[in-house]
């Protein structure tokens, strides 16, 4: 006989709740944007019932970062896949999806990187901690679809080069900041492309 599952806590639903909409908090509005009280109301739940789900709001900001990089990974690969069902190589795939210029508009379920990679520093050591590990998990992402021998530094320049475009062009906008995304996949496709010497 099956096993039947056993439903999930009231309180493991709203912990995950409040982690889901801190997670686009952060990434539309930046660490700032992460008011308690804004947090658990847009949650619906009360403001005092925070410290029963964490014990500080860093705590909160760093499973926030973890769910919204962890999206942005899983989404990616997922995008990247449907693009290579119709060709092309994994390389192409990952600067194409991720240099979208859907993602000039894309706040709330962005790269959670370039949203908070200027306000990292500022943060306490274990948010920072947080952040190194999603952006280890970007590049080790860009490793993965480089061509077989690519050296682990390359990996970190493109990803440096694919955030800070996605970055530059969300602050420029408009035709200027979709004629960044367009230059940097161009330049990347070219610079990465089969047979290409690197």
């Amino acid at each position: 006989m099956a096993s039947v599952p056993l439903p999930t806590s009231r309180k493991v639903q709203s912990h995950a709740r409040i982690v889901d909409v801190a997670a686009k908090a952060i990434r539309r509005a930046g660490y700032r944007g992460v008011g308690l009280a804004d947090i658990m109301q847009q949650a619906g739940l009360t403001h005092g019932g925070f410290y029963a789900h964490f014990a500080s709001r860093d705590a909160l900001l760093v499973e926030a970062m973890a769910r919204a990089g962890q999206d942005n990974i899983d989404s990616l690969s997922k995008a990247m896949e449907r693009r290579m069902a119709k060709g092309g190589t994994r390389f192409q795939a990952l600067v194409d999806t991720y240099l979208h210029e859907a993602h000039l508009a894309r706040t709330d379920d962005g790269c959670v990187i370039a949203a908070l990679a200027s306000e990292m520093h500022r943060q306490d050591d274990v948010v920072r901690e947080e952040a190194r590990r999603r952006v280890q998990a970007m590049v080790d992402l860009v490793q993965a679809a480089l061509p077989a021998g690519s050296e682990a530094s390359e990996a970190t320049v493109i990803t440096v080069t694919m955030v800070g475009a996605l970055q530059l062009a969300r602050t420029l906008g408009g035709t200027s900041g979709r004629g960044i995304l367009a230059q940097t996949r161009q330049a990347l496709r070219k610079r990465y492309a089969p047979g290409t010497q690197h």
